[in-house]
């Protein structure tokens, strides 16, 4: 299944070119000449319409970019081990470390989880397309914790179901700069590209997405606070997103966080726990993996300051 993304051009890209544009729009590290060869095969459209490398953007203008599968990329089954919760003829639920990538793309055609399903499962739903076999859902490279693959096309189809109409159980554990006060909230907030950074995600009223997180203090550090944070939507980068604007954001994040205070590689952000309706059975299934140790680390080295 190929990708559609979309945007639409804000006052400060008027002028721009659309390969520009576009490569600066992408999350995922494509060339300039990759993103041109798109556009002349007809997978980036300007207002419904094809146009040439250099179109320059007009403001309202509405960016639709269908990413096609690359042909070139080979996915090889690796021998990489895996911490399994959970696995059936139908689904598998793994523990992700901090680190590794989800599925392959570009710079990433090894290594990845679907390289380690591959080899671990021989059998994945093919709905995603050939590079993201099985995969339901994602989190970030940096994010360590629990996730599901589908291992047919029926269970994909009703994980999928179950994710986007909310009902999967989601719960992680950040540990966010400065004192959160309150015990408890929610943080409901819309998000889309950042204007600025268009890498980035942002609180945002244009071009965004419903997004709610709820959140509830685990322990105080005085100047760092333990969170369990439940997802209700699944926004890229919305835990992280959600945290930099109510001013806590993750220790460690380097796309969202301060450079000031504790390190740690990647973000201090684990998926502890993993809920849903296993799609043969109709039981449900609730899976915790305990916080990783460089993370764990770091807690008890604020405890014990």
């Amino acid at each position: 299944m190929n990708e559609t993304l979309e945007w639409t051009v804000e006052a400060e890209s008027a002028k721009e070119r659309i390969d520009k544009y576009v490569k600066e729009c992408l999350t995922e590290d494509y060339s300039r000449s990759q993103i041109q060869l798109w556009i002349e095969e007809g997978h980036v459209v300007v207002n419904g319409a094809p146009v040439k490398s250099n179109y320059k953007l007009a403001q309202g203008d509405l960016v639709s970019v269908t990413i096609p599968e690359p042909s070139t990329v080979e996915l090889v089954p690796e021998d990489i081990p895996l911490d399994v919760y959970f696995e059936d003829s139908d689904v598998i639920v793994v523990n992700k470390p901090r680190g590794m990538v989800v599925h392959p793309a570009p710079g990433h055609s090894s290594g990845t989880l679907v390289n380690a399903l591959m080899y671990h499962c021989k059998d994945l739903s093919g709905i995603n397309g050939e590079l993201r076999p099985g995969i339901v859902h994602r989190i970030d490279k940096d994010t360590s914790g629990l996730l599901m693959a589908a291992k047919n096309d029926k269970a994909h189809a009703s994980l999928a179901a179950q994710l986007k109409d909310h009902s999967v159980t989601r719960k992680y554990f950040a540990l966010v700069h400065g004192n959160v006060v309150h015990d408890q909230g929610t943080v409901d907030a819309p998000i889309g590209r950042d204007p600025h950074d268009r890498k980035m995600f942002t609180v945002t009223e244009r071009n965004s997405k419903t997004a709610v997180t709820h959140f509830q203090v685990v322990e105080r550090f005085g100047d760092y606070t333990l969170l369990e944070l439940k997802l209700e939507t699944g926004r890229t980068h919305q835990i992280r997103v959600h945290m930099k604007f109510i001013e806590h954001p993750l220790v460690g994040d380097p796309m969202y966080g301060r450079s000031k205070g504790i390190k740690m590689n990647g973000q201090a952000l684990h998926a502890a726990v993993l809920g849903f309706v296993h799609p043969s059975s109709g039981e449900y299934k609730e899976f915790n993996a305990p916080i990783p140790g460089d993370m764990e680390e770091l807690l008890i080295s604020l405890r014990n300051r």
